[in-house]
């Protein structure tokens, strides 16, 4: 358990550190709270300069509001976020 445990605190730190990462996560977190994540899907399963395999990726996340939530609680604990 404590593996998984710092393997989670390494994916978010590791996000907080990228700025155009930690702004793409913080949006989605904004879109899940407010009930507006088909509309962030819909625009990504239509952008032609996004692969197939990132797309898969980016919706899986953008779905996962327990993720999205612990890294943006995570990201204003840490980083002073507003």
């Amino acid at each position: 358990m404590n593996g998984a445990w710092l393997q989670d605190i390494e994916s978010l730190e590791a996000i907080s550190q990228d700025e155009d990462a930690r702004n793409l996560f913080l949006r989605m977190a904004a879109l899940q709270r407010s009930g507006r994540t088909s509309t962030f899907l819909v625009q990504l399963a239509d952008d032609p300069d996004v692969d197939e395999e990132t797309k898969g990726s980016l919706a899986e996340i953008a779905q996962d509001t327990d993720f999205l939530l612990a890294l943006e609680e995570y990201l204003h604990r840490t980083h002073r976020v507003h």
